[in-house]
């Protein structure tokens, strides 16, 4: 099924006659995020490629929208910048543990919990023994990836959910696509959303998040607690494909 053609399908075919309401666009912002919403999920992080166009119906976005635009997104903010360029106005990466509020500001940090080094000497024992498995290392937690091993999915857990409740309260075990993230409590995507609509040009404006993951599920809460909306792939847009032509409908007359 082609892409307009979905677009019919789910009620998405023009921006006034879409099932989803969202506020004018001189009154809103979009804060997106990347992996599995703007672009397709790939297996590893590099062969992700960013659709032809897909700038360009940003741009006009971040336009109509008083450069109200954020990318909110578990890569640091220097490879959205390289992804994205200056498209976005601003960028919360690494889940919100790291903000910059506007083009060429600084990259504001997150005080964050030292993450217990013996979690990591563990985790790099587990993965060892278990083919297919990866640690990811981040700054102030780790994943734990089973991609290429589902089988190892509850060994995984176990593990991680031991590791947690050694913490008292500061960490918490998070479920995403084929992975385990251990992560600070109250550092994530809402905690990002929060921030990023407290400075202009966002401040006083209706927050429209939309995400594909767990992690995103904070995102989403925090945008409707600000009075705005919050959307899911694949629980509202089907796929990355129909929310990208969903997006480029908003603004096909600018």
């Amino acid at each position: 099924m082609g892409v307009d053609r979905r677009l019919r399908v789910f009620g998405l075919s023009g921006s006034r006659e879409t099932r989803f309401a969202v506020p004018p666009l001189a009154e809103a912002a979009f804060l997106l995020d990347f992996d599995g919403t703007l672009v397709d999920a790939v297996r590893a992080a590099d062969d992700v490629v960013v659709p032809p166009g897909l700038t360009d119906v940003l741009a006009k976005l971040r336009a109509a929208c008083g450069d109200a635009l954020a990318i909110i997104s578990r890569r640091p903010v220097e490879e959205i910048d390289r992804l994205l360029g200056d498209v976005p106005f601003a960028v919360a990466g690494e889940r919100g543990i790291a903000i910059r509020h506007r083009p060429g500001g600084p990259i504001e940090r997150a005080a964050l919990p030292p993450l217990p080094q013996h979690w990591l000497a563990r985790a790099r024992d587990l993965v060892g023994t278990l083919p297919g498995t990866r640690l990811e290392h981040k700054d102030g937690g780790l994943i734990l990836h089973y991609r290429a091993a589902p089988e190892s999915a509850t060994t995984l857990r176990t593990a991680a959910a031991g590791w947690v409740s050694e913490s008292k309260g500061e960490f918490l075990l998070q479920p995403g696509h084929m992975m385990w993230e251990i992560r600070p409590v109250g550092v994530d995507k809402g905690y990002a959303v929060s921030q990023v609509m407290q400075a202009p040009p966002f401040v006083g404006r209706k927050p429209v998040y939309v995400g594909d993951d767990h992690t995103d599920e904070e995102g989403v809460q925090t945008a409707r607690q600000l009075g705005g909306v919050g959307f899911r792939i694949s629980a509202d847009f089907p796929t990355p494909a129909v929310f990208r032509a969903w997006l480029a409908s908003l603004v096909a007359a600018r």
